[in-house]
């Protein structure tokens, strides 16, 4: 494995294109019926009372019950108390094995003892915020530039939705272009231009309900891992103002649900050379989870802007920021400096001194620790198990990594395609996005009920914390879920 990154070696996208397309071919092999009831009674109802309880009276205060997509799971959410390392402890007592790890950002696994000393230390001195410059701003950002070669200034915001908001803004400006053009599928964020083309490719506006269509005249997607796509695109936006940006997460939409070429990256960067756009890179996921270099580092591809977010803040609050070459960076300086348009950008709690604190003392544990190789080889090992386990009980499901983001297709939600030439299909490929959305939150009940925590039942990110041990009992776990599924004698 090489120093610095989490993957030891790239995964055969190839062979997990033919395995996801065989997935998607086949009848949904979800829960059995009878031990998804037994699932929802005998542990959900009897052993998560506390957490039922709770969620009922919260659902009348809050929509849905819960503040965050990720707090959402079948047949309710549970209230979680305690967080440490590779574990989480919910309100009833119960103990879970953590492969959520708050969506990506907590590499050294949850709480780290570290930095919760020193971010202690500052809420006895400085307090969570001042609204004024502190010291871990300037040493958050010399550690970003130092790290990650394409990036030569480093701008906190408060989330990686900003960071995205930022990064198109300040591509319009630096360009004088229109267009910006994103990887159908991915999510860059809520913004009302990025909410386009959403989970699976061809979806357009489909999802962006409440942002009316003119919003999107000037955003457009390509189909992952075609570079002819993406050059169609961008020959037309010559007559249309321009491509002012490329817009992808280097492993591909979703963390790598759709995981891309090798060499893809490399091409997208020779593209937008070729036709005077800017390239971002959306390192959200990635940045400090694949490589203290980020994912680019990985690949060795020099972005001109890149998104940064949950690491960036080692899993506190205000967990995004925008870094880049010095002529685009100008764009988003602060103050009242005349002489440069600047984009619109803000935010009271962006760069606070507790994120900020939180985020540098994390980078520095990390890379004194090795803990992105460390996460990496946990990766693997679970990823190897459960290939393992798929192949015993003789199921479709596909389970693959990029370093310590790991994936378990069991349905293939979002591996369905649009076809938006033929629209008549496209209502038809939607409700058989939701059937399939449903069964892999009930894969995600049964995996919550033998103590494991994943994200939305497709997704587990593994930690430095998670030794052979902790990896092994969750494949035991595993195995026992995977005995529930239909067909499994």
């Amino acid at each position: 494995m090489a120093q610095g990154f989490s993957m030891n070696e790239y995964p055969n996208v190839d062979q997990i294109y033919k395995d996801l397309r065989k997935l998607i071919s086949l009848p949904i092999r979800s829960i059995r019926k009878d031990a998804m009831e037994d699932i929802i009674h005998n542990y959900f109802d009897k052993k998560c009372s506390k957490s039922k309880a709770m969620i009922t009276k919260a659902s009348e205060y809050i929509p849905g019950g819960v503040q965050h997509n990720l707090s959402f799971n079948h047949p309710f959410p549970l209230v979680f108390t305690e967080a440490s390392g590779a574990y989480l402890y919910d309100l009833d007592g119960n103990k879970y094995i953590d492969f959520l790890q708050a969506g990506g950002p907590t590499v050294l696994g949850s709480n780290p003892n570290i930095v919760r000393k020193k971010v202690i230390e500052l809420l006895n001195t400085t307090g969570p915020v001042t609204g004024l410059f502190h010291e871990y701003e300037y040493k958050l950002a010399e550690k970003i530039v130092e790290l990650v070669p394409s990036v030569e200034m480093f701008r906190m915001l408060g989330s990686g939705t900003e960071a995205c908001m930022a990064s198109i803004r300040v591509a319009r400006l630096a360009t004088k272009k229109k267009n910006i053009v994103k990887m159908g599928g991915a999510y860059h964020g809520w913004s009302d231009q990025l909410a386009y083309g959403l989970r699976i490719p061809g979806t357009r506006h489909f999802e962006a309900n409440g942002v009316p269509k003119s919003i999107f005249k000037y955003t457009q997607e390509f189909y992952p891992n075609d570079l002819n796509a993406l050059e169609s695109v961008l020959k037309r936006n010559r007559l249309f103002g321009g491509t002012a940006a490329v817009l992808i997460e280097p492993v591909g939409p979703e963390s790598g649900t759709r995981p891309l070429d090798l060499n893809f990256n490399k091409g997208v960067r020779e593209l937008c050379d070729k036709y005077g756009a800017l390239l971002i890179f959306d390192e959200v996921v990635t940045a400090f989870r694949i490589g203290l270099s980020g994912a680019q580092g990985y690949f060795g591809v020099d972005p001109d802007l890149t998104i940064f977010g949950k690491v960036v803040a080692g899993g506190y609050p205000s967990a995004g920021g925008l870094g880049g070459k010095k002529e685009y960076m100008k764009y988003v300086s602060a103050g009242l400096q005349t002489g440069t348009k600047k984009a619109l950008i803000g935010g009271t709690m962006a760069a606070n001194p507790l994120s900020s604190a939180a985020g540098y003392f994390t980078l520095c544990e990390m890379e004194k620790t090795g803990a992105l190789e460390k996460s990496g080889r946990a990766g693997d090992r679970l990823t190897k198990g459960l290939q393992k386990l798929i192949k015993k009980y003789d199921l479709p499901f596909v389970a693959f990594n990029q370093g310590s983001i790991c994936h378990l297709e069991t349905v293939g939600t979002m591996l369905l395609d649009i076809n938006i030439k033929k629209f008549w299909t496209i209502k038809k490929t939607i409700a058989e996005a939701h059937k399939r959305k449903h069964a892999m939150e009930e894969m995600g009940a049964a995996y919550m009920s033998e103590g494991l925590v994943t994200l939305a039942g497709s997704r587990l990110y593994t930690s430095a914390s998670d030794t052979d041990a902790v990896i092994d009992d969750a494949l035991k776990r595993f195995d026992r879920v995977f005995q529930k599924v239909e067909g499994v004698a």
